[in-house]
């Protein structure tokens, strides 16, 4: 499993490897010093065009620095941000891959990026923690520079493949696309319909993670199966948009719960329809609204199969998913 940080099972088990770097190490006004001399030219939304100064270097501390301001709404700890990124080596001014990448670019859909989608005060999927750190305090629709050492916005461990050493310079661009405050313990309120022949029954109890009784005797489907249990009045989820959920999924063959949000720190978000997430979720749940509560039964072709290290890939697996918000 691979979607989010290790405290949360299922992020592991949803997401996409991190685009540049091996791993991660462990606000509104601006903070440090730099000796760099940087240049970022191009409007919010837009690609950044980063430059740097021959031979300029980051100083002693990281520097942050907000290029324009949003007006949307502060970015609080546990706040639910999306966002896009650049970063650009300092010595010699290479772009090292972002959300304006070919990295992140959606095959077939040009308007979407994958962009990075996590609760603030967290590290996020794509952008180290120290980086992260940066947007709170800041408003959504603010343009964020963040300049520092590998070893000071990243950590040691860095793909060796990108030629760079610990005390190299590296210039992030941050984009706050957009930020929601969700209560961790939010859950979908409404009268739940019987289950359609065929699907699992669920059975939810407040603040913990779904009872979900597999059909006896039942094969289980060879294609995706959804059904929406509580239909909400929010608005609809898009592709490209982070989704806050709570979500309870267990194996088809045995019943078994593998991962739950109510397991780990409640409601969790992810970068939905750009293959952030299995295939499943992307199918599943682009195009319903936030107050919605649905159930997804996911063959292996839309879920891990060929990927023997999350220990699902041969698993049918069903899922019950609250859509508390989007961001």
């Amino acid at each position: 499993m691979n979607l989010t940080k290790n405290t949360r099972r299922l992020a592991a088990a949803l997401a996409v490897p991190a685009l540049l770097f091996s791993a991660a190490a462990c606000g509104g006004d601006d903070k440090g010093s730099s000796e760099a001399k940087v240049s970022v030219k191009g409007d919010f939304g837009q690609k950044p065009e980063i430059s740097v100064e021959k031979d300029s270097k980051p100083g002693d501390e990281l520097s942050v620095k907000t290029l324009s301001e949003g007006k949307g709404d502060k970015v609080e700890k546990g706040t639910f941000v999306r966002l896009d990124f650049a970063v650009q080596s300092m010595k010699d001014d290479k772009p090292l891959g972002g959300s304006w990448s070919s990295q992140g670019q959606i095959p077939g859909n040009k308007d979407v990026r994958r962009q990075d989608v996590f609760a603030a005060g967290q590290p996020g999927q794509q952008v180290p923690a120290k980086v992260a750190d940066a947007v709170t305090g800041q408003r959504a629709g603010s343009r964020v520079e963040v300049v520092g050492t590998v070893k000071d916005t990243i950590g040691e461990q860095v793909n060796p493949q990108l030629g760079l050493a610990p005390e190299d310079g590296l210039v992030w661009v941050v984009d706050v696309v957009g930020g929601q405050k969700v209560d961790p313990k939010s859950e979908v309120k409404g009268d739940q319909a019987k289950p359609d022949e065929g699907m699992p029954e669920v059975k939810v109890l407040p603040q913990k993670a779904a009872e979900i009784t597999i059909p006896k005797d039942a094969k289980a489907p060879s294609d995706l199966k959804e059904q929406v249990l509580i239909k909400g009045t929010g608005p609809e989820i898009k592709a490209g948009e982070g989704l806050i959920a709570q979500y309870t999924g267990v194996k088809w063959e045995d019943g078994k719960k593998f991962d739950s949000s109510w397991d780990h720190s409640g409601a969790t978000s992810f970068q939905i329809g750009t293959g952030s997430v299995v295939q499943g979720w992307d199918k599943g749940l682009v195009g319903k609204h936030v107050g919605d509560r649905v159930e997804l039964v996911i063959p292996p072709k839309l879920g891990y199969e060929g990927q023997a290290g999350s220990g699902l890939d041969k698993n049918t697996l069903v899922f019950v998913v609250d859509i508390v918000g989007k961001v």
